[in-house]
């Protein structure tokens, strides 16, 4: 079975860089309050929070600085992470990190994407079947939730053989209270008030306790094919190596956290807010199922076509442009650096705000306009490197990242010619800003199936 981590710990402390960034994320706009300072103070701005020291950074060349020049000096920051993911990739550094990763790179080549097509398809297609019931019904859905379970079915399915023997709907409910930045503070508060003495009453430690039990639903369901070859075989082939002991069954169990949540919920972010855009912009939704019956005809897309489907990654990229999953990057100092002029400090935290990087006039000409086209082959030319970093950069960059796109790319072309998804709430939607980048109280959405 799996380690039980204390429910809230981590969350709420004091020292915990989310807890102390709640004054900020919690505006109205969080994200125009960090472009607002970057255009005053420039693309390095310390700030003092109580003992701790932030440098919030914006600028390409300093992303470059942390990420890749000077890799070594900045360790990840992990607070607040394990009770999540164990001691998951997303958690470890270092040597330790490249020697978990290496049995399961192979999992994310592109060869291996070919044998993921029909169980990602297969996905799609239950998804689409629930859609068709609330088209019936006239029902709101909330599409971030649609899109986590989506994804969720995706990764069960491809990468680990499984259907999924747990209800995504409350695990998605459940796990959001790790996740919604603004629940640490109440955490905090509690903890401080001496409220929080039977953890096993807090809403809390249900959602601890239904999270550390989905792995172990996940390896104890029946396969569907048997395959010899996905992501989960790769790590139980690690586990049963007698020369590899620091891939334990718990490493086994703390990696599935990480691909069930991390890699659903960048992946569901991307698929929701892009909905959210098209719905939007009705004009680039129609031109991806024109891309759509222009290559594949009217049928579904296969394998082959997959890559003909250019628009459609376009109005992907552009979506992770102006909604990056992931809006900053958090690195602690090990040594004592300088950037830009000002003085990093060991032990300083560096947030690198890539979301801002991506809204910079600097880099984009009309940042905030949607407009697919800049991730044309001939646009993509004079791009400046390191202004785009929805998966990160350097030899920390997301391993799914490849992966979440084809996802995404599939999910679009088969729904968008069957539906017309409606989105319902106040436009434009406003955002929070947690440890992603959520959209405030959701994106609701009618669903409409076209004739």
């Amino acid at each position: 079975m799996s380690v039980a981590y204390s429910p809230t710990h981590g969350l709420g402390e004091e020292q915990s860089i989310w807890f102390k960034l709640t004054p900020l994320l919690s505006q109205d706009d969080p994200m125009a309050v960090l472009m607002r300072l970057a255009e005053k103070y420039g693309g390095v701005i310390p700030v003092n929070l109580k003992n701790q020291r932030v440098v919030l950074l914006s600028d390409v060349e300093h992303f470059k600085r942390v990420l890749v020049e000077k890799v070594d000096n900045y360790t990840k920051y992990f607070d607040g992470m394990r009770p999540i993911f164990g001691k998951s990739m997303i958690t470890i550094d270092g040597a330790l990190w490249q020697k978990i990763r290496r049995p399961q790179q192979a999992a994310f080549h592109p060869s291996m994407f070919e044998e993921y097509f029909p169980f990602l398809m297969d996905a799609i297609r239950a998804k689409a079947d629930r859609w068709s019931k609330f088209a019936e019904t006239g029902e709101t859905v909330e599409m971030v939730e649609e899109t986590w379970t989506l994804a969720a079915d995706m990764i069960c399915k491809a990468l680990f053989d499984r259907t999924m023997p747990f209800n995504p709907h409350f695990i998605f409910g459940a796990v959001k209270t790790y996740t919604d930045v603004m629940n640490h503070k109440k955490v905090r508060l509690k903890k401080v008030s001496g409220e929080l003495n039977e953890i096993n009453q807090e809403d809390a430690a249900k959602a601890s306790k239904a999270w550390g039990e989905v792995p172990d639903q996940v390896l104890a369901a029946d396969p569907i094919d048997n395959r010899q070859n996905t992501l989960l075989t790769m790590m139980l082939e690690a586990e049963a190596d007698p020369d590899f002991p620091e891939f334990d069954h718990q490493q086994v169990v703390d990696e599935m956290k990480q691909y069930l949540w991390a890699g659903t919920e960048t992946t569901a972010l991307t698929l929701a807010w892009c909905l959210y855009l098209l719905s939007t912009n009705p004009g680039v939704a129609e031109r991806i199922r024109e891309e759509a019956n222009r290559v594949c005809g009217d049928r579904e897309p296969n394998w082959d076509e997959v890559q003909h489907l250019t628009y459609t990654r376009m109005v992907i990229q552009e979506t992770m442009r102006l909604y990056p999953p992931i809006w900053a990057l958090i690195r602690i100092a090990a040594e004592d650096d300088e950037i830009g002029g000002h003085q990093i400090k060991k032990g300083d935290k560096v947030v690198m705000c890539t979301y801002i990087a991506h809204h910079n006039p600097k880099y984009w000409s009309d940042p905030e306009k949607f407009d697919p086209e800049r991730f044309s082959k001939e646009r993509m030319k004079k791009r400046i490197k390191y202004s785009y970093m929805p998966f990160a950069a350097g030899k920390r960059a997301c391993i799914g990242g490849a992966l979440s796109q084809i996802e995404n790319t599939l999910a679009l072309v088969t729904l968008l010619r069957r539906f017309s998804p409606e989105y319902v709430g106040d436009v434009p939607a406003k955002i929070q800003s947690t440890v992603t980048l959520a959209p405030l109280g959701g994106l609701h959405f009618k669903i409409r199936e076209l004739s």
